[in-house]
């Protein structure tokens, strides 16, 4: 087999919240049985057609970088992390829908990632406010994903919900909610399906199509966002 173009995505996210069976679902197409905590970095690939269907279509490798630990770790442990995230590509959010937690250290990991030449502890603004329009005009493409979506009760779905539309919207990226012990949630065919190869298709567009495709920059013109309007109080 020739070899292929390739694209880096991040995936990033607490300990915890599925990242590892995620990576595993996507690229081996199977349920992880006994998944274990990632120590550094774990990395898997998967084969995606880009503009499947279309006179444009090409096969790339999709290389998923897991990176294990905690966004509260020591300055050094996030310096030695930070070799991860040279020649980012994409980055796949992933949060645990039962831990609101997860949700809200998706901001930092984000801002860690993008923000690699910065220091680490310049997330927060102040007070716990965040820098809403940070992302608007990042480079790099963006996936939300939530797990453990058959976990939560009945009762609180829509609350759950409308929790991570606030956050799609923060990170203008789309967004997917599964359980990753169950291959259907991405289904041939499904919306998840559809969104996670729209996801791939612009990753590849910027690597390989536009101008500049590895520039990251830090973030200008910052605007004060608090946080407690994602009502997670």
């Amino acid at each position: 087999m020739a070899s292929l173009d390739r694209v880096k995505v991040l995936v990033l996210g607490d300990s915890g919240v599925g990242k590892s069976s995620l990576v595993h679902l996507l690229c081996q197409n199977q349920v992880l049985g006994n998944p274990s905590w990632t120590v550094g970095c774990s990395v898997d690939v998967r084969v995606h057609d880009y503009r499947e269907g279309t006179p444009e279509e090409k096969t790339y490798y999709i290389e998923l970088w897991d990176v294990g630990g905690s966004v509260g770790s020591a300055s050094s442990v996030k310096s030695t992390r930070a070799v991860f995230y040279n020649s980012v590509n994409g980055i796949v959010l992933v949060h645990d829908l039962t831990n609101k937690k997860s949700s809200q250290n998706l901001y930092r990991w984000s801002l860690e990632a993008l923000n690699k030449d910065s220091s680490p502890t310049g997330v927060i603004v102040s007070n716990g406010d965040y820098d809403r329009e940070q992302f608007a005009d990042n480079p790099v493409p963006l996936l939300l994903i939530g797990t453990k979506y058959d976990q939560i009760p009945e009762n609180k779905r829509n609350e759950v919900l409308t929790r991570t539309a606030f956050l799609s919207e923060d990170f203008n990226a789309e967004e997917i909610n599964l359980d990753c012990t169950n291959p259907r949630y991405l289904a041939a065919g499904s919306s998840n399906a559809v969104k996670l190869s729209r996801f791939f298709d612009k990753v590849i567009e910027k690597r390989y199509f536009t101008k500049d495709p590895n520039q990251l920059t830090g973030f200008t013109d910052r605007k004060r966002f608090n946080f407690k309007s994602l009502h997670y109080d």
